[in-house]
């Protein structure tokens, strides 16, 4: 008799171990490529990696660096990986000229893009910018988007001078005291001076002059939602959860980046970086809905700026549902 019993214990755990066997053999391999070297901004990422949430969806994932947006789109339209994080309006620009690739969901809705410096110069609103250096690199996405700032805040290009340079070359502007602000992401750049110098770094937002588009978002290979729509399912629920954890758990959030990744940066700082990235999830339309599911309106207001500064033609632009689905999003509220 006890010797039956034994015999069922072990085919009980033997079929236990089977079954975890099936089932991690079963999970989808799945890269995401973010837009850069981590920063604040990807945390939600690696802290749904860690709690789970990926491999709860049969995912398991690997999250890899990337060397700018524009080589992370290129990545994904050629099907090297098969999801993306990046900026978004540089995805519409590839779209544009025939890159196969449509977002699933946008992350950043209220946008990043700011003119920054050290706190302690008080440079608070774009008045305070005259009479100023301003670092900037040419031909990148805020550099193109800087004349409707000065259009709009009713400041002129003799009002402060310029630096130019490459984006490394524009944090040493400010950091050495050659410049007194940089356009930047305030969540990126900032933290960015913010680790080199362990000064506070204030960011006049574009946003709060009128000037709003999305920046990063997911994206793939267009032949991917008619080939394997579940993945894409999957993966943005996944990808949800992990904002919703991370936005209550921003600690937890850093510390789940430094544990995949011991150099990725101060603890302190890749949470402020986080943190400040959390209010930029949502505009006024998509206030207490999920992350991800973005407004047709903030879309087709993104279109139409890239259409007027960011060199997209207005013939090839076309719809800007075109660039964007919700579809594969999970329910908007829960």
């Amino acid at each position: 008799m006890l010797k039956a019993r034994f015999v069922k214990i072990l085919s009980l755990a033997g079929m236990a171990a089977f079954l975890a066997g099936a089932q991690a053999e079963a999970a989808d391999k799945a890269v995401l490529l973010l837009n850069w070297y981590v920063y604040g901004e990807h945390a939600p990422f690696y802290l749904g990696k860690k709690k789970g949430f990926f491999a709860e969806e049969g995912i398991d994932l690997d999250i890899q660096e990337g060397r700018g947006s524009a080589l992370t789109v290129q990545a994904v339209a050629a099907k090297t990986v098969p999801f993306g994080y990046a900026d978004v309006p540089t995805m519409i620009r590839a779209a544009v000229k025939g890159a196969p690739v449509i977002a699933t969901g946008i992350a950043l809705q209220k946008s990043p893009m700011s003119v920054m410096g050290f706190s302690e110069k008080n440079i608070r609103t774009p008045d305070d910018i005259k009479g100023k250096t301003v670092a900037m690199t040419p031909g990148d996405s805020m550099s193109q988007i800087w004349p409707l700032f000065l259009k709009r805040t009713g400041l002129k290009e003799g009002d402060f001078q310029v630096v130019s340079g490459d984006a490394q070359t524009k944090l040493n502007a400010v950091i050495n005291g050659r410049a007194d602000v940089l356009l930047g992401y305030a969540m990126d750049q900032s933290m960015k001076i913010k680790d080199a110098t362990g000064k506070d770094v204030f960011p006049v937002m574009f946003a709060d002059y009128g000037i709003n588009m999305v920046s990063s978002g997911i994206f793939v290979h267009k032949d991917m939602l008619g080939e394997n729509p579940d993945l894409v399912r999957r993966f943005m629920a996944a990808a949800t959860k992990s904002i919703e954890y991370a936005e209550k758990h921003p600690a937890e959030a850093a510390e789940a980046v430094l544990e995949a990744l011991p150099k990725a940066g101060k603890k302190e700082t890749l949470q402020e970086g986080f943190e400040l990235t959390i209010p930029l999830y949502h505009t006024d339309e998509t206030k207490g809905q999920r992350p991800w599911r973005v407004s047709d309106k903030i879309m087709a207001d993104t279109v139409d700026l890239l259409v007027q500064y960011g060199g997209v033609e207005a013939a090839s632009a076309g719809d800007p549902k075109a660039f964007y689905t919700n579809d594969f999003l999970p329910a908007a509220s829960q």
